[in-house]
């Protein structure tokens, strides 16, 4: 091949610009160029072809176009360049026309004298009319697939452009979530582990072990032979009934929120909320009972007595000088004294700095008394009293973090039971028995229930909520037994509470990522996976006045989605009916890895989330096979169709289709007895006891 670049250009041109417009570019092919196979970029390669790539000559260099489709048009004269003999008799013959995606612009640049090419999306310029259609070379084809920057993780090949690697920044990849799409058999679950593990194996390459946190919500228990404790990634499984090498799932009913106990228990928003989220509030304050000890009641009251002393004083002069504020201030001085002593007379212990504190408040108001008492109180006396007040406070087990109250939604441990007594007594106290029957039997049905006790009751063995995050989200990875994964096998979970599980996990990883990033100013990257997103992210009414457990934890992957990536928290979003999914997390996704769809109203969703442009590419979903995905956004320079790398059957999520076949015949391809026998009683008693 000529090494002239004009002459090279004329041997790979393939065809001729006759229409333009910025989303769609119109071509005559030459009727030499090639039927199927062309030889004139180097190697062999197949011509004309949906979704390819060609080149346009163009004022910066080349415009990148995908082929969209291709047409034969019959046409009453030969459209063959250099003929010139009109004497011939002219005769029918076909035309051969493809429209084009112009998807980016390929540069020539050049480094330390190496010539190289540089694809970028968009473009700065349009061809026009009679502009060359040209083939692009092997090199010119990887500079456009194999095109960006810190491609560290090679996902598969593009058989569409001479199998050139395909390969993702993890930063892209993760850091702006990723939706992987598709129908049951389409290798959809594969990708995800793949991803998961081609991405680990790329960090293992460098020196120090990997710090990377990937936490899989799986459904249908798939994930432990691709990612458990047996495999090279030694992920961590929290499961019901746990086995050797995996751990209990435990979701404490401690760590819910004041939203999630309302939707689990269905408590109405006038009469029952109230109630609820006030008790929640006790128990988060450690007010176990209505009529507390007389202990814990003087504290309070130091406490509260502390708070108000303080705000007096920050008044300033109003309060501590004329008329009529330094008298109210020694009204309330005075009878902050009556109360103290009266629960000093009931108290059997002593107490010397409730003592002393007594004495010196006597002293302030004896100063401030007689026939012209002088009201006024300089800063000094009131720190005297405010020290004294706060060393009584401390001797009752005061700490200064207790003065303003905990809410209601902070993870602070209680008894199930105590609630229940609470909110029982709260309701006898107000009068409105009746309205909280229904709300305490389906929370004492929920602590006696023995398939929920074991995940949602923590009696036994205290959870710890520092180490449970060490658990599920993981440490600095310094550890020899610290793995990168954590697998969340919500196969067993009992159907009431999967939806409430879920999404106390999500919403506990994603609030200790934001304490995090608040504390050290800086993020804790996290990749959290949802296999069978619709199960937990299904699309709900927003006008329901009573939300349900599953619109709970929508609304919960719907924050994460909104604002995950300023904290580190990235999502892998696995689904096979995106029509089922909320809008709001599939808009937030910037990268979509697309199998085959073939349900109609799934492929509308997937077109709603494209540019106009590229819809042409999504025709080819229908009919895409297993492993082959179309890759787009924000991860991938251009859209791109990919042929995901192998898995070896270890490696992939145990997520096969049943053999009917070999069941029926018991033997299997090889010859090989396949036996299904089965024992219901077994079956029966493992039911029954749960």
């Amino acid at each position: 091949m000529s090494s002239l670049p004009i002459e090279q250009g004329e041997q790979l041109r393939v065809g001729t610009v006759d229409f333009v417009s910025p989303n769609e570019i119109r071509a005559v092919l030459d009727i030499d160029s090639p039927d199927s196979v062309a030889l004139n970029a180097g190697t062999p390669r197949n011509f004309p072809r949906v979704n390819s790539y060609v080149l346009v000559s163009c004022d910066n260099g080349y415009l990148v176009g995908q082929i969209e489709w291709l047409a034969v048009e019959r046409s009453p004269y030969p459209k063959q360049r250099d003929i010139q003999d009109f004497g011939l008799v002219n005769l029918p013959f076909p035309q051969k026309k493809i429209s084009l995606n112009p998807v980016g612009t390929l540069k020539r640049v050049s480094k330390k004298g190496i010539d190289s090419y540089k694809f970028q999306r968009g473009s700065e310029s349009f061809p026009t009319i009679g502009s060359a259609i040209l083939l692009p070379t092997d090199f010119q084809l990887k500079s456009i697939v194999e095109s960006g920057n810190n491609r560290r993780v090679i996902i598969g090949q593009s058989p569409l452009a001479n199998n050139a690697n395909v390969a993702v920044d993890p930063d892209r990849l993760f850091g702006r979530h990723i939706a992987v799409l598709g129908n049951t058999g389409s290798g959809k679950s594969c990708s995800v582990a793949g991803l998961i593990q081609w991405s680990l194996e790329a960090a293992m390459e460098s020196d120090n072990k990997p710090n990377a946190r990937f936490i899989v919500l799986d459904p249908n228990g798939e994930y432990s032979r691709a990612l458990g404790p047996s495999t090279k990634f030694k992920g961590r499984v929290f499961k019901v009934e746990a086995g050797d090498d995996e751990s209990q799932l435990q979701v404490p009913s401690w760590f819910w929120n004041s939203a999630e106990w309302a939707s689990f228990t269905q408590a109405s928003p006038k009469a029952q909320l109230p109630l609820l989220k006030r008790s929640l509030r006790a128990m988060r304050n450690e007010e176990f009972e209505l009529n507390v000890n007389l202990d814990l009641e003087i504290k309070k009251y130091l406490g509260t007595v502390l708070v108000s002393l303080r705000a007096e004083k920050s008044k300033g002069a109003a309060a501590l000088n004329g008329f009529p504020g330094a008298k109210n201030l020694l009204s309330k001085i005075d009878a902050w004294r009556k109360s103290l002593e009266e629960y000093q007379a009931n108290l059997t212990d002593p107490y010397p700095d409730l003592d002393q504190l007594i004495v010196d408040i006597q002293n302030y108001c004896n100063q401030r008394s007689g026939q012209y008492p002088n009201f006024n109180a300089t800063v000094a006396e009131i720190n005297i009293l405010i020290n004294g007040i706060l060393r009584s406070f401390h001797s009752f087990g005061g700490n200064e973090d207790e003065l303003l109250p905990k809410s209601e939604d902070i993870p602070v441990p209680f008894e199930g039971d105590n609630l229940v007594s609470y909110l029982e007594a709260l309701a006898k106290e107000n009068g409105s028995e009746q309205y909280v029957e229904y709300l305490v039997a389906r929370i004492r049905t929920m602590l006696s229930d023995t398939r929920m006790k074991s995940i949602t009751n923590d009696t036994e063995q205290r959870v710890d909520l520092s180490e449970w995050l060490e658990s599920y989200v993981g440490n600095d990875g310094t550890g020899d037994e610290n793995s990168c994964v954590s697998i969340i096998d919500l196969s067993l979970v009992p159907n009431e509470i999967t939806h409430l599980v879920t999404a106390v996990i999500s919403r506990i990883i994603f609030e200790s990522l934001q304490r995090y990033r608040r504390l050290n100013n800086k993020s804790l990257p996290t990749v959290l996976v949802a296999e069978e997103a619709h199960t937990f992210i299904k699309r709900y009414r927003d006008d329901s006045e009573n939300q349900d457990v599953a619109a709970v934890c929508c609304q919960v992957f719907e924050k994460i989605a909104r604002e995950g990536r300023k904290f580190g928290l990235g999502m892998v979003i696995s689904s096979q009916r995106p029509s089922e999914l909320s809008p709001t997390v599939l808009s937030q996704c910037n990268t979509f890895l697309l199998h085959r769809i073939s349900n109609d109203r799934d492929q509308e969703q997937v077109h709603k989330m494209v540019p106009d442009n590229l819809r042409g590419l999504l025709r080819e979903l229908p009919s895409l096979p297993s492993q082959h995905a179309i890759l787009m956004g924000w991860a991938s320079e251009l859209p791109v169709l990919v042929k995901m790398k192998n898995l070896t059957k270890e490696q992939q999520p145990h997520s096969d289709d049943p053999d009917f076949w070999d069941v029926w015949t018991r033997k299997d391809a090889d010859e090989n007895v396949v036996e299904r026998n089965v024992d219901w009683e077994q079956v029966v008693r493992e039911w029954q006891q749960r």
